[in-house]
Parts: structure tokens; sequence; C-alpha cells
């Protein structure tokens, strides 16, 4: 997580940016921001509103993003974010390897570039698609050449012709209450204790937004983040169970 001298860089840099679009007329990004940094955005957002301020991955589930400053309205163009999207496929599939995340992240980080130039990477099956800063793109697509033992070849792809992620998996729990700290608890099978430790330590994020605010009732389609344990998105109240709890459900 960035400590507070960066968030503090960060939030400048942003205001540079903001006004470098207002004042010449530009479109102006970040590069991708991890859910903290994100945060850092809504703290300013309010301040920053006059240049325009909006927020892309590349893809819809992505949680790293990129932020754009500049009005469509007044620039006279929608601005398309500098992001592509590249397919990883191994070279031989029959004896690939099966590769994970932390597989494809390292292989990329191993080629000497920064994190913030790249953004999610989804698996799937033996593939992998990886969002990434324009200028990179081509870089990584010339010189990655290895997953771990596996040989992959690497290229340009859209993401929304190519990337068919499963649908989520649907799951009901039993609750004393729809509060967050409840659910979270519940669902990744941790003490209350310890489910309040982890909002204290700013690891809940409902919507993109770290929330501290443990007794928050969820809401249907709320979207929840708990870094180090994963996420999911709260669906709704399906009835009650004998002994009077809520059974709720939960997409993961």
């Amino acid at each position: 997580m960035a400590d507070d001298k960066d968030l503090q860089h960060l939030k400048k840099r942003m205001a540079e940016l903001a006004q470098r679009s207002y004042h010449h007329g530009i479109y102006t990004y970040t590069p991708f921001l991890g859910l903290a940094q994100q945060q850092a955005l809504y703290e300013i957002q309010r301040e920053l509103s006059y240049a325009g301020v909006d927020m892309d991955g590349g893809y819809p589930l992505c949680e790293r993003k990129m932020v754009r400053f500049g009005l469509p309205e007044q620039l006279g163009y929608e601005g398309q974010y500098p992001i592509l999207c590249l397919k990883i496929e191994p070279m031989t599939p029959r004896f690939a390897q099966q590769l994970t995340h932390r597989d494809f992240l390292g292989a990329v980080m191993n080629l000497g570039i920064e994190r913030d130039t790249v953004g999610d990477i989804f698996v799937q099956d033996k593939e992998a698609f990886l969002f990434c800063q324009e200028g990179i793109g081509p870089y990584l697509a010339e010189n990655l050449h290895q997953v771990s033992h596996t040989n992959v070849r690497c290229s340009v792809t859209e993401a929304d012709k190519d990337l068919k992620l499963p649908a989520p998996k649907e799951v009901s729990l039993s609750v004393s209450s729809v509060r967050i700290d409840s659910v979270v608890s519940k669902l990744y099978n941790i003490a209350r204790s310890q489910s309040l430790d982890l909002f204290r330590a700013g690891r809940v994020y409902v919507n993109g937004r770290m929330t501290q605010n443990n007794s928050y009732a969820l809401k249907e389609k709320d979207a929840v983040t708990v870094r180090g344990f994963g996420r999911f998105t709260y669906i709704g109240e399906q009835g009650e169970t004998r002994k009077g709890k809520i059974r709720i459900g939960i997409a993961i």
C-alpha cells in the first residue's frame, strides 16, 4: 500500500494534470492506479472537478485504472484512454503449465518495467489478458517470451472480442445482519475482530472507495473488495432462515 508521502505526491501530480488539461485544452492521464491511489483522487476530486475527472482500466471489471482529466464538451471530442490489451498465450498449449496471475505479473516485472504501466491481468484457461499503457505495449509484445517455464507469444487484441470471463459464482450466506463487517466475516470465515482490523487498516473498498465504516449496510449491486481476500458483489436478501437469520446472495 502506498505511504502518505507517495499519496501526497500523487495528489500534487493529479492537480498538475488537471491544470494542464484545463489550460491547454487537451486530455491528460495518470498511470494505472491501485485502489489506495484511487482513494487519493476521491479525497481531492471536488477540487479538480473543474477540469473533468473520469477513470477507466480498459475493461468493465478492471480494478486498476487510469484517471483522465478533460471535459469532452469543452474539448470537442471524446479522448481515448492510452490503454492496450495484450493476449499472452502458450506456444504449445498442450504442454503448457497452469499459470497463475502471479506467474504472469512476475514475468512482466522481470522485464524491468514500472508497475504503474500495467493494469489488470485476467487469467483464462492457460492464457492471460493484460492491460497496459499504450507506450509499453509493443515492448511487451516483442520481449515477453516466457512465463515461468512456459514459452509464450504476446499480441495486441481487443478485450471486448476475446476476453470471455466465466459468469460469477453465486452463493448464499446466512448472516445476522447485512452490515458489511458481518458479511465479510461470514464470507471469508474470519472472526469479527479480524474483520474489524481489515476496516481499520483501510483494506476494505465499496464500489472502488475505501470505507472504514464497518457498520455500513450493503445495498444491491455493491461491489466489495477486501485486499488480501478477494472481491464480491452483494446480490441482496433472499429470505429468512428458521433460526431467524437473514439469507443473502453473493456473487464471487
